[in-house]
């Protein structure tokens, strides 16, 4: 019998009993689509976390106060011009210390509770942030202790509902109006837990002075953030600022340091190793459903085998060989996988398409990835599961005696 004899013999003997190929196929369906979903989750959540970090800029560091420490020291103003003024750095380009609050600003009718930047002219270089409108902070506004103020995309379609004629307007930011400067570049939503558009940005001073004045007598900052020269130098950069600043701290040789310093590339390995570990483990679970479906496809070819006892038998009677029994109910299970794989794998693109939206709705950039290589491994997979679940039912109805099998009620 020649091998395109056994598939359609096959898929006549599956189309006999529509309802029961389709909820045995269903197993292998649901399983395939978990896999590959559940990679693509990952590779779009690996993606997107290295590419919010990137875009920050790979040469990039953090400096923030060590909570974990017990007796943690603030980090000032002050730390961050020594950092940049000492000559202790060459491997640092730019600094730029920062201080947060969180305020209601009112503009008109309307008020929004957002987070309030106290920030210095080279943030916007240190950042990689840029205007759409109007102008940044700079020195002039720094010296003058400015009421203006600089905003986030989000903050502007809360308060204004569009961008046209908002520079040059006033909110109100406690009991002091600020003018409105400029506009920050939409940078699109975040993977990170917040969002660089809902912000306002002013000038430090003036948080200093009219913000957080009672809480900050000694200008301390929540974080300095700090350029490096090229990311090759970064680790350099590193090793300069630690310098400097336990000398500032007074920390002896055999204490810890009293401060954080974090890179955006080591951020960049940490999210990638943890997302990796989160795809294979995601991935892993939704395997087991696949196991489940074969499972299923065994126990339905063997009571296809008690079904058609009697059509064995008679085969087996007309010459039929073991080998073409085993052959038949193979090709059958070997169907019924590779069908519920390929329907598995367009389940999950539609279920990526459905995240997708999902996440854009919920302003969370999360773009699902199927790659060629999950498709296969779930295609392989569900194909192995058809041909190792579907071997005791045809090696049992191949032994069937014809005799016997044609006795049989």
């Amino acid at each position: 019998m020649n091998s395109w004899r056994f598939i359609q013999e096959a898929l006549e003997s599956l189309s006999t009993n529509k309802l029961r190929t389709g909820l045995t196929m269903l197993g292998i369906v649901i399983g395939v689509a978990a896999v590959v979903a559940m990679t693509a989750i990952g590779q779009g959540a690996s993606s997107s976390i290295t590419s919010s970090i990137e875009s920050m800029g790979t040469n990039l560091i953090y400096v923030s106060r060590a909570w974990e420490n017990a007796n943690p020291q603030a980090l000032t103003l002050a730390d961050a011009e020594a950092i940049i003024e000492s000559g202790g750095a060459p491997h640092v380009m730019a600094v730029a210390p920062s201080v947060s609050t969180t305020r209601t600003v009112v503009y008109g009718d309307d008020s929004i509770s957002t987070t309030i930047n106290g920030v210095t002219p080279d943030y916007a270089t240190v950042r990689n942030t840029s205007v759409s409108t109007g102008r940044f902070i700079n020195d002039d506004d720094i010296d003058a202790k400015s009421t203006v103020a600089v905003l986030g995309s989000d903050v502007v379609e809360e308060l204004f509902g569009s961008d046209v004629g908002v520079v040059g307007q006033k909110i109100r930011i406690g009991n002091m109006l600020y003018e409105v400067i400029g506009l920050l570049e939409s940078s699109g939503s975040s993977s990170m837990g917040s969002s660089a558009d809902n912000q306002i940005i002013v000038p430090i001073t003036t948080a200093f002075s009219r913000l957080i004045a009672r809480s900050n007598a000694n200008n301390e900052v929540n974080m300095i953030s700090v350029s490096a020269v090229s990311s090759d130098s970064t680790d350099a950069a590193i090793s300069e600022i630690t310098s400097i600043l336990r000398s500032r701290h007074d920390i002896s040789s055999d204490e810890d340091d009293d401060f954080n310093i974090m890179s955006m590339e080591s951020m960049a390995e940490a999210a990638t190793s943890i997302t990796g570990v989160l795809t294979v483990f995601l991935g892993g679970i939704a395997a087991i459903s696949l196991l489940v479906g074969g499972i299923g496809i065994m126990n339905i070819m063997l009571v296809s085998v008690i079904e058609r006892t009697k059509e064995i038998g008679l085969r087996k009677a007309v010459g039929a060989k073991n080998s073409d029994i085993l052959l038949q109910f193979m090709v059958e299970s070997l169907i019924i996988g590779l069908v519920g794989g390929v329907l598995g794998v367009a389940l999950a693109w539609v279920l990526t398409i459905v995240i997708k939206n999902i996440a854009a709705a919920s302003s969370f950039n999360l773009t699902p990835v199927i790659t060629f290589g999950s498709v296969l491994l779930a295609m392989g997979f569900s194909v192995g599961v058809g041909l190792v679940f579907g071997i005791y039912p045809a090696n049992r109805a191949s032994k069937l005696e014809p005799v016997e099998a044609l006795r049989s009620e």
